[in-house]
């Protein structure tokens, strides 16, 4: 039976090479809810999303991880956000009716970034830019590994309208490698993974159709879910970044000041006596006065 929402991590006992493979099906179809992404560029988010599921666990890290692709093509920007604790939310924009068409003809030229946000705001953001390089969303974040962390990884994805899918196996830095085959005899068998083995089978059995000849440990799956962290005090705090003059220009404008979040919908609207409240206290209507 395929699990379902899941993530499980796996390494090889007595060599240098860990892994995961992560299944969305409820997450992946609740970021579908919110817009309604052509098919092409489903298949992109859906990708990328579990690829960050699948990056997010290789870190030891209490923060998010957002992932961007930008780009100069139909397909403008995809984001990706995920926590550590294996919440994950995204979005994407573009521009007119998407054809079918191959990766670098939906997202041209443009750039893979990948920023890590601590939660403690005591330790420093980090920030990695590569060009995208590669037919597929994998090749890309491939690069990225190779190119900014230097570390030895192989990425396989998979998405379509019910499930996000992928497969990662990585060579562990600084670890002399007893079996100097290992790796080679890992990236090659996770490449042999189909599409529809992703989205279909369940992780244990994937892994022991790729690796039955290895001596594998796999550990006990974790959920993942969706979870978009926008807020009405984030939202204040935006527009206290905006500056007193431009928001208030826009409230006379248009008298009230209306905020949608481009990951769940959710709006945000702030009338004259919420923006007088904002500049005069730095305080806001609590939640449970947010209006839809």
């Amino acid at each position: 039976m395929l699990t379902t929402d899941s993530l499980t991590r796996f390494m090889f006992e007595h060599a240098a090479v860990r892994g995961e493979i992560v299944s969305l099906d409820e997450t992946w179809r609740e970021v579908l809810k919110h817009a309604n992404y052509p098919p092409p560029l489903q298949t992109l988010l859906g990708e990328l999303m579990a690829a960050a599921a699948l990056l997010i666990a290789t870190l030891k890290f209490d923060g998010s991880m957002i992932i961007q692709l930008q780009s100069e093509g139909a397909v403008k920007l995809l984001v990706v956000e995920a926590t550590s604790a294996l919440a994950l939310r995204a979005t994407a924009k573009w521009e007119g009716e998407l054809a079918a068409g191959d990766f670098s003809e939906l997202l041209g030229a443009g750039r893979l970034v990948i920023t890590l946000d601590p939660a403690n705001t005591d330790n420093q953001a980090y920030q990695g830019i590569v060009p995208l390089v590669g037919p597929n969303v994998a090749a890309a974040l491939m690069h990225y590994m190779t190119q900014s962390e230097q570390i030895d990884t192989h990425i396989v994805l998979a998405a379509d309208d019910e499930c996000a899918a992928g497969i990662l196996v990585q060579k562990l830095p600084d670890k002399i490698d007893a079996d100097q085959d290992a790796w080679q005899r890992a990236s090659q068998l996770t490449a042999t993974v189909k599409s529809e083995e992703l989205l279909n089978l369940d992780a244990r059995l994937i892994l022991h159709r790729l690796f039955h000849e290895e001596d594998l440990r796999v550990f006990e799956s974790e959920k993942l879910h969706f979870q978009c962290s926008c807020s009405r005090s984030r939202v204040a705090d935006m527009l206290r970044m905006l500056g007193r003059e431009e928001v208030e220009s826009v409230l006379e404008e248009q008298g009230k000041i209306e905020v949608q979040c481009e990951f769940c919908n959710r709006q945000y609207r702030f009338d004259s006596i919420d923006i007088a409240q904002l500049w005069l206290t730095g305080v806001t209507r609590p939640e449970g006065d947010t209006r839809h």
